[in-house]
């Protein structure tokens, strides 16, 4: 299963430059040795949100500047100031020892029943794993594999009931 515990990698301050790219103040643990990572997770009103990586740069030790794939306006990103950004506290590819079942093809509802899309892939990278959703409507988003978010997984039909982070949809459109 997906790696249980998210670590501070740092702080977004403020918007830098005029794309949508923001200036990231670094934990200290991270102000030299930054892990290579495909996505991270804003924590938005307390749930972390999966986000993919367009372009990173550290700029000084301890300061670095990221941009958000499809945010490339100051307007998108404004909201983000001030929100910490996580990774995992574990990027050893836990692969080799994964005994999880293949969630592919899974039907995902949520807390109260609701349906919310069918899962079309598991996105195993460093930062967490990710559930890409295909929603009845057509879209698709990115939901985050958390044992803190999996209420019961339905292997005969299928199905797995998750707790689904308010606002989820939105952010990832």
């Amino acid at each position: 299963m997906a790696p249980s515990k998210n670590i501070l990698l740092g702080i977004i301050t403020k918007i830098h430059g005029f794309e949508g790219a923001v200036a990231v103040r670094l934990e200290k643990n991270f102000s030299e040795n930054i892990p290579r990572m495909e996505s991270v997770f804003l924590e938005i009103e307390g749930k972390p949100v999966p986000f993919f990586i367009d372009f990173f740069e550290q700029l000084d030790p301890g300061k670095a500047c990221l941009r958000f794939q499809d945010y490339n306006t100051i307007e998108k990103v404004r909201e983000f100031i001030g929100c910490n950004i996580l990774i995992p506290g574990s990027l050893v590819d836990s692969d080799q020892n994964d005994t999880s079942v293949n969630l592919t093809g899974f039907k995902i509802v949520s807390e109260k029943n609701s349906p919310v899309g069918s899962i079309i892939e598991v996105i195993k990278n460093p930062a967490q794993w990710l559930l890409r959703v295909k929603s009845d409507e057509g879209a698709e988003i990115l939901i985050p594999l958390h044992e803190d978010l999996i209420i019961e997984i339905d292997e005969r039909h299928k199905k797995l009931k998750m707790i689904i982070p308010e606002g989820l949809g939105d952010i990832n459109q």
